[in-house]
């Protein structure tokens, strides 16, 4: 502000000097006679003269405001880029670029720890709330005041998002057929890691990656001597998550390289946009299904000249997320029907679809390679002295986040397959086999992590890619 008022105040000295080289010529053409007026003229010209200047031309006192008014110009434009690069460090961008392929922390891109917000939408009315109660929740004082206790929360769920989607960004532009399952995990996997800077269990990878392919829907990531390839055929879905301090963002997205799948994958990322438009704070789960159901059933994909509805997997869901726990006890259907269960605040959502050309149900099958500890189990004595062992890794390495076979070697397990059985066998670790839809079908998923605060909904997973 106080540039531009100096500029001001120059240029009214300017026009003043203007006026007066006015009334000198004036009295020069004669128009003006009076003897008092000759003699001040006089004294105009003479004090001109002085100063350098002549009537009618710019004099040294002109040229010295001129230069001053540059300065002060120069010196306004480099004010506003002190402070564009200021904003970058104050919460609003980060604080330096990204390398390609990523290898910067997230923590080293925001250092003052505000991470980029997901999408803020408004809770939408459910059923026996109306439309003006929810819209009341966005400016409500009090509703704002529960947001600000719960900051610290929103930082790390934040912080995990940012750290998922560039991930992803990458991993997006650089899977191509012809790799190994393998190879793509790792590659996601490394990257994840350096991105969330990886400490044990404060930071990291929240389950294994799921690459699933074609029939299988979910729940397959290669163990070690895995030689599957990925094909131009092939439609994938790419899930995996990240957490700050057990905070886990869930999400998930489909690759095709055929743009003849593209129906299908369509129709299953808008079935995910209305469960997340459905959803929010006194929603009933059982609605957020029917209209999930409603979208999804509504497209269709033509394969070898044959039409295909594309169903949902009704016996697949989204669900709660807790604190260390993917799974934290509520489920959101993705078909009619279900729990009048309602969402409430403060609540961590993964809306999650899968679509199918097959049955649009899935089973078990193929090779286990999905573990998780059982969070509500209580103490189980065991007898094997290797089964202890790798109970005591799996507490240090993953307490009751999810793993895979590939990460207990890289943590140092060796010889575990008679230990991970008995702990399986005795309830204190679960299985989660692959499930698949039947051979030759086709299936496709969407997610996002949502966040219900008690003013708005925001997608936290929400991305440039979907």
């Amino acid at each position: 502000m106080a540039a531009v008022k100096e500029v001001e105040d120059l240029d009214k000295n300017a026009l003043q000097n203007g006026d007066d080289e006015e009334d000198l010529d004036a009295v020069e053409e004669g128009e003006n006679k009076d003897p008092a007026k000759k003699k001040k003229k006089k004294k105009k010209k003479k004090k001109a003269e002085t100063e350098g200047g002549e009537p009618g031309l710019i004099n040294a006192t002109q040229k010295i405001d001129a230069e001053k008014i540059e300065d002060v110009a120069a010196e306004g434009d480099e004010k506003k880029k002190k402070k564009k690069k200021n904003k970058s460090k104050s919460g609003k961008g980060p604080s330096k670029e990204q390398t390609n392929p990523p290898t910067i922390p997230i923590a080293e891109l925001y250092p003052d720890g505000n991470f980029p917000e997901g999408q803020i939408m408004e809770h939408g009315p459910a059923e026996g709330i109306d439309e003006r109660t929810a819209k009341e929740r966005f400016s409500s004082e009090e509703k704002r005041a529960l947001d600000r206790l719960h900051q610290d929360i929103y930082h790390e769920i934040r912080h995990a998002a940012e750290a998922h989607r560039q991930t992803r960004k990458y991993m997006r532009d650089w899977i191509k057929p012809g790799m190994t399952m393998i190879q793509i995990c790792e590659e996601l996997e490394s990257t994840a890691r350096r991105l969330i800077g990886e400490d044990g269990l404060k930071a990291g990878l929240a389950f294994p990656t799921g690459c699933s392919r074609n029939h299988c829907a979910a729940h397959y990531t290669p163990n070690t001597g895995d030689t599957t390839v990925l094909e131009y055929d092939d439609v994938v879905k790419i899930d995996f998550g990240t957490h700050i301090n057990g905070r886990i963002i869930d999400c998930a997205f489909t690759l095709s390289f055929n743009p003849r799948y593209d129906p299908l994958v369509k129709g299953v990322q808008e079935a995910t946009e209305a469960g997340i438009k459905a959803s929010g704070v006194d929603a009933r789960l059982c609605d957020v299904g029917a209209a999930v159901q409603e979208v999804m059933e509504s497209h269709e994909v033509e394969l070898d000249g044959q039409v295909y509805q594309v169903k949902p997997i009704r016996n697949l869901n989204g669900h709660s997320i807790g604190p260390y726990r993917i799974h934290a006890g509520k489920t959101v259907p993705i078909v009619k029907g279900g729990e009048t269960t309602r969402m409430e605040e403060n609540e961590f959502y993964a809306i999650e679809t899968f679509g199918s050309t097959g049955r649009g149900q899935v089973h078990d099958d193929m090779d286990c390679s999905h573990y998780m500890k059982n969070f509500d189990q209580q103490f189980v004595p065991l007898r094997l002295q290797s089964s202890k062992q790798l109970l005591n890794l799996i507490n240090k390495n993953f307490g009751t986040l999810a793993f895979c076979k590939r990460w207990l070697e890289r943590a140092g397990a060796s010889r575990y397959a008679m230990a991970l059985k008995d702990l399986c066998d005795k309830g204190v670790v679960d299985a989660y086999p692959p499930l698949c839809d039947i051979k030759g079908c086709y299936t496709a998923q969407f997610e996002h992590t949502i966040l219900l605060r008690p003013t708005c909904k925001e997608v936290i997973s929400r991305g440039d890619d979907y």
